[in-house]
């Protein structure tokens, strides 16, 4: 008997439909083709085993298997499920009216139990549109997926339960998540807020404006001065996630298998991501890590904080390769991992914010303690950060160590709740000036045709911004970078047009392009 059973497999942060192809034949044999790796090739004795345990037999026939289409690569366990079903189905054990309604996906023990998965989301994305009454799958994912509306997301926890349902003896709910309450649920966490901050009122003022138009900023300063407390608080800041932000960002996840029981901030399960991601990798994070790909292509870092934050701590001590990777998505806002039999494209719409030395001891230029590095070996610490990674960087800001008078006081700083208002503000003034332009969301997407018609200078402003480019020797990059950067300090002030006091702090937050960097 021929019977067919449909799963998905996922490229990039999309899933395709699978169609798994059963026949049983006299003889006994196990064929499985349609470019399987390893791991569906040893399906066979976990099915057999699930099989035995969950009180039905393994056919003791030519079990022939074809997966479709062909020339797409199946990864992992994931298949069980479905193949367990087909077989079944195949044999007669179970009707097979009801296969043609599902789609069907699930890691099998041994003892016929469902173990979660990776990628739920873009599968029920494709479920539905592909029209499946129903996406069966094991429970610890049922929530992920019904994040999806319009299609039934049965979750089961073992294949029998399965089995039994196909087979018209028992009955599943639905399960129902209502994103609207994930959203209420999930508000921003507590414990971090920029009015814990002490002084330190010119860096807030740096981090208000990359928040306002999606800026990337480094931060310079001595150990201690606050850069990595004032990194994380960024994401306070930030506008909540949009409603299609948050499943592109919950897609990625999935597909990476972060979501699998992820916890939310009030300590539930979490269907959907609804904060600004925030993604600290360690300096000895390889460039695969960070970019994305392996032989079986995951998202990386840069990916992971899509929509979020990318912090990277002690910049200069990353490998080099490593940052230089990141020049293409930074400029793109996506990342295309090419392999020879495919290429997948991730998204990678992220905040840089990266912190820093000025020296390898840290203490150049600080007021407090003497820098015992000599000029050559600041020149090379100096010079792991290339010139074309640095012009990438719209807000370079530097960072001094807070005074203990400062610490002693008692009165709490700005909240983020208040900056945060004056953020969105800013970003409801861009929302509507390029609400006819596709993919361009804030001031730091902006290309050298939108920065002609919305960042024009007077005589005397492009006099200026002449002299401070001929003085600092910055690039042509640099120069948008100044432009878009005065273009949020003009919508922070509520502005139609960029003022020289706006153009004068951009020029200012550009105070590392000299020389001494390397190139």
């Amino acid at each position: 008997m021929l019977v067919k059973s449909f799963g998905a497999a996922v490229l990039g942060i999309d899933a395709v439909q699978i169609t798994i192809e059963v026949s049983a034949l006299r003889g006994i044999d196990f064929t499985l083709v349609g470019l399987p790796d390893n791991a569906v090739k040893e399906s066979k004795e976990r099915i057999t085993s699930a099989l035995h345990v969950s009180g039905y037999t393994y056919p003791r026939k030519s079990i022939v298997i074809n997966m479709a289409p062909a020339d797409i690569k199946k990864y992992g366990a994931a298949y069980d499920l479905p193949l367990a079903i087909g077989i079944l189905a195949a044999d007669e054990q179970i009707p097979s009216a009801m296969l043609g309604e599902y789609l069907i996906m699930g890691d099998l023990s041994l003892d016929g139990t469902l173990q979660p998965i990776s990628g739920v989301l873009p599968m029920a994305l494709a479920a539905k549109k592909a029209g499946f009454r129903g996406f069966i799958l094991p429970a610890d994912n049922a929530l992920e997926a019904a994040v999806v509306e319009g299609i039934d997301v049965i979750g089961a926890h073992t294949l029998s339960e399965v089995a039994n349902m196909l087979s018209g003896l028992t009955q599943i709910p639905p399960t129902v998540v209502d994103t609207e309450m994930e959203f209420e649920r999930n508000a921003f966490p507590e414990e971090l807020d920029f009015a814990d901050v002490c002084g330190q009122e010119n860096v807030k003022r740096a981090l208000e404006i990359a928040a306002a138009g999606g800026h990337n900023i480094i931060m310079v300063g001595p150990p201690g001065a606050g850069k990595s407390m004032l990194a994380k608080r960024l994401p306070t800041i930030l506008p909540p996630l949009t409603i299609e932000e948050a499943l592109e960002t919950t897609k990625i996840h999935s597909v990476a298998g972060l979501m699998n029981r992820k916890k939310s901030a009030s300590g539930l399960e979490c269907a959907l991501i609804t904060q600004r991601p925030f993604r600290s990798p360690h300096h000895t994070i390889t460039d695969v890590a960070l970019i994305g790909g392996g032989s079986n292509p995951k998202p990386g870092e840069i990916s992971l904080a899509h929509n979020g934050v990318l912090f990277l701590d002690e910049m200069p001590e990353y490998k080099r390769t490593a940052l230089e990777v990141m020049r293409q998505p930074l400029e793109d806002r996506k990342i295309t991992v090419s392999r020879a039999r495919m290429s997948v494209e991730y998204p990678a719409s992220f905040m840089l914010v990266a912190a820093m030395n000025p020296c390898p001891c840290g203490h150049y230029g600080d007021a407090n303690h003497t820098c015992t590095c000599s000029p050559s070996a600041i020149h090379r610490y100096l010079g792991k950060i290339s010139g074309p990674l640095l012009d990438r960087i719209d807000i370079q800001v530097d960072i001094q160590a807070v005074p203990i008078s400062e610490l002693q006081k008692k009165e709490r700083g700005e909240s983020s709740e208040s900056i945060r208002k004056r953020v969105m503000a800013a970003r409801a003034i861009q929302a509507e000036r390029f609400k006819d332009e596709n993919g361009v969301y804030s001031n730091a997407q902006m290309s050298s045709r939108l920065l002609r018609r919305y960042c024009p200078l007077t005589p005397q402003q492009e006099q200026i911004l002449e002299l401070a480019m001929t003085k600092l020797g910055l690039s042509a990059r640099a120069y948008d970078r100044i432009l878009k950067v005065a273009r949020t300090i003009a919508d922070l002030a509520a502005s139609p047009d960029i003022q020289l006091p706006h153009l004068q702090e951009a020029i200012g937050y550009r105070n590392l392009d000299r020389d001494g960097w390397g190139s």
